[in-house]
C-alpha cells in the first residue's frame, strides 16, 4: 500500500493557495525535505484509478513557463473541481521517479508521465526530453510516502527498490 498525497505539491494556506511547478531539482528538493519520493508511471496510474475526482486535462498552448499561465491553470482545475474532496488526479503531468534512487533527475533531464484523460489513457507518455530548469504549467508533483506497507508488513521505498521482484512492482 502505497500513501500518496489527495493533490499536486500547493504553495499558501486553506484559502489562498496555488499548485506549484517546479524544476527537476527544485522537485528533488523538496522530497528530500518531505521525506517522500515521486511515482512512477506505474504508480501515477494506479493513483488515477484509485482516484475520486478524475478531472479532464485542460491543455494550454501560449506561455507555458509563465506564472500568470500556472495561476490560470490551478483557477481552471479549481473551477472543474467544485469543491470535490479526496484523491484528485487527471490534472496535471507527473514528475516521475526514473532511477531506482528515486531520483526525479536522470541525465540531468526531468522525467514526466501522465495527465490521464477520461478514457485513462494518459496524454504524456513517460517523456525525459526536457532540462532539468524547465518547469511549466502542466508539470506537477505528487509526494509518496517513503514508508510503505507490503501486506501487514511496513518497509520503505528504499527496501522495496532492493527486491528485484518487489521492485518489479514499481515500474
Amino acid at each position: 500500500t502505497f500513501f500518496v498525497s489527495p493533490d499536486y505539491l500547493s504553495v499558501g494556506n486553506d484559502q489562498d493557495w496555488a499548485r506549484v511547478s517546479l524544476t527537476a531539482k527544485g522537485a528533488a528538493k523538496a522530497l528530500s525535505m518531505l521525506d517522500c519520493f515521486a511515482p512512477t508511471p506505474r504508480l501515477v496510474d494506479l493513483i488515477y484509478q484509485q482516484a475520486s475526482s478524475k478531472l479532464v486535462p485542460v491543455p494550454l498552448y501560449a506561455h507555458r513557463d509563465s506564472t500568470p499561465v500556472m495561476w490560470h491553470h490551478h483557477l481552471i482545475i479549481e473551477g472543474q473541481r467544485k469543491q470535490q474532496k479526496g484523491l484528485i488526479a487527471g490534472i496535471k503531468k507527473d514528475i516521475v521517479f526514473v532511477n531506482d534512487k528515486g531520483d526525479s533527475v536522470l541525465a540531468n533531464r526531468v522525467g514526466i508521465y501522465g495527465w490521464h484523460k477520461p478514457d485513462a489513457r494518459p496524454i504524456q507518455p513517460f517523456y525525459q526530453g526536457h532540462v532539468w530548469w524547465y518547469a511549466d504549467y502542466s508539470h506537477g508533483l505528487r509526494l509518496v510516502s517513503r514508508q510503505l506497507k507490503v501486506g501487514r508488513t511496513w518497509t520503505t521505498i528504499e527496501a522495496l527498490l532492493r527486491d528485484s521482484t518487489m521492485r518489479a512492482s514499481l515500474f
